[in-house]
């Protein structure tokens, strides 16, 4: 019977590059399918796989090419994918590139655009939670998956060590965190939206303006940066899964790491939880 049609790939291959050539860094997070047309029948019809690359290489290829156009805009890094498997398989006739992107926006700190702070775009959903008696009522606003990155000034060292420890310390390393916070009202403030901006904008600026040692760390300052900020708010809590983004390691291929191709991924991902009050 014959094979009417046959295409294969890699799909989901999830690449982050950042163009950190300059202080003003570039993120561009997407995900990749790519799938092969061409002289592959045989792997079909015979189980003859000798014309077949294999899809891990499609994914390191992929992985490959972001490292030489890490700057590049999206479409240029779809041709130039494209090209590459044309240019290098002469029995590749076609190819097929599809890339969502995630798309993340400049955090504005101080009504500027960051040099290497972002959120996600359209980003997070607001919420408020109210607890009422007839003798009294607990109210609570704050955010649900609320998604931030930064490309430097984050670093994770001087942890414990034994025979468990695999994880390597570093001084430099992305910070990505979708962050469920609620903050608690002790009193009533002119305009609730407007205090629930000004959180958001003291925690960011916090996060996006000092170097972190660590999750841990930087929750609390920014716990007591909100606090400060919005007097009305008696506590905040807030649990950040450590979203991570893996150094893809391509030097078997010639290329170095430079800080500027990884891997997202969030499971497993660490969960640090913490809330801050007022002494």
């Amino acid at each position: 019977m014959p094979l009417i049609s046959n295409s294969y790939g890699k799909g989901r291959v999830r690449i982050m590059r950042v163009a950190r050539d300059s202080a003003r860094h570039e993120v561009r997070e997407l995900s990749v399918q790519a799938m092969l047309t061409g002289d592959f029948a045989a792997a079909y019809t015979q189980g003859d796989n000798r014309q077949v690359i294999a899809t891990d290489s499609i994914k390191n290829i992929i992985n490959i090419v972001a490292r030489d156009h890490v700057g590049a805009e999206n479409e240029v890094f779809a041709s130039a994918l494209a090209q590459y498997f044309l240019d290098r398989y002469p029995h590749v006739a076609g190819v097929s590139i599809t890339a969502h992107e995630t798309k993340w926006r400049r955090l504005d700190v101080d009504g500027a655009g960051h040099d290497h702070a972002f959120a996600l775009d359209g980003n997070g959903r607001p919420v408020v939670r109210l607890e009422a008696t007839r003798e009294d009522s607990r109210l609570a606003s704050g955010v649900e998956g609320f998604t931030f990155l930064k490309t430097t000034e984050s670093g994770w060292e001087d942890y414990w060590f034994d025979e468990a420890t695999t994880l390597k310390p570093t001084a430099d390393r992305l910070f990505a965190t979708a962050m469920e916070a609620q903050w608690r009202w002790s009193g009533v403030p002119a305009s609730y939206e407007a205090a629930n901006a000004a959180v958001l904008d003291a925690a960011l600026k916090v996060f996006a303006t000092t170097y972190s040692p660590g999750v841990q760390a930087t929750l609390y300052q920014m716990g007591e940066a909100v606090l400060t900020a919005v007097p009305e708010v008696a506590d905040i809590s807030m649990a950040c899964p450590n979203k991570h983004y893996l150094p893809i390691d391509l030097s078997p291929f010639g290329r170095a790491f430079d800080g500027q191709v990884f891997t997202p991924t969030d499971e497993p991902h660490g969960q640090i939880v913490c809330t801050i009050g007022r002494g």
